[in-house]
Formats: C-alpha cells, sequence, structure tokens
C-alpha cells in the first residue's frame, strides 16, 4: 500500500509541475507542430521539392508580404 500512495504522490507531482505553465502565465499546453519553424529551419526533410501543401502555404506567405 506504501508503494501504491507513493506512486500516486509522483505522478501527483508530476502533472502539477507539467501544469504550472498553464497555472502561472495562463498559456496553453502545445504540441510539436510547428516546433521545427520556430527553430529557423524551413523543412525536416531531404526531399528536393516541397510537397504541394507546402507550396500552397509559400504562395500565401508571398502574397501577404506583396
Amino acid at each position: 500500500m506504501v508503494t501504491f500512495l507513493a506512486t500516486f504522490a509522483v505522478f501527483v507531482l508530476a502533472v502539477f509541475g507539467m501544469s504550472l505553465g498553464w497555472i502561472l502565465r495562463r498559456k496553453s499546453i502545445q504540441g510539436s507542430c510547428g516546433g521545427i519553424s520556430s527553430l529557423g529551419m524551413e523543412k525536416v526533410c531531404d526531399c528536393p521539392e516541397p510537397c504541394d501543401a507546402r507550396k500552397k502555404r509559400m504562395a500565401r506567405e508571398q502574397q501577404r508580404i506583396i
């Protein structure tokens, strides 16, 4: 029983630790989507040409700039 309570306490502390960002700054938890672009990298793969979705996104960004 002591092992269960200790494990439960560790999990509660872990969840509380992960929620500190939201509790203190009201910033929601975000996934990793777009994480590479925030580092300044264009793409992850070694493809010589971007996929169709990437081409459309690049075209939209170019139109916003102009």
